[in-house]
């Protein structure tokens, strides 16, 4: 991998996802992600009313729960 594609790459993973794309990348319908997202521990966190998480935290939880 270049050294361009590997900062491409850094950057996606450090981008801010919403409860809309956590939903789509776990396969869940947004009220499973907003009424379960403290109990499973989804690392969001608020940005005012919003959640976001990081998609590198997402994937790293996700492979904590498979564990």
């Amino acid at each position: 991998m270049s050294e361009p594609e590997g900062q491409q790459l850094r950057a996606i993973r450090r981008r801010m996802m919403t409860a809309t794309d956590v939903a789509e990348y776990l396969g869940k319908p947004m009220s499973w992600v907003y009424n379960e997202w403290r109990g499973v521990g989804i690392p969001f966190k608020r940005i005012g009313n919003q959640l976001r998480c990081r998609q590198a935290d997402l994937e790293d939880w996700f492979d904590q729960q498979a564990a």
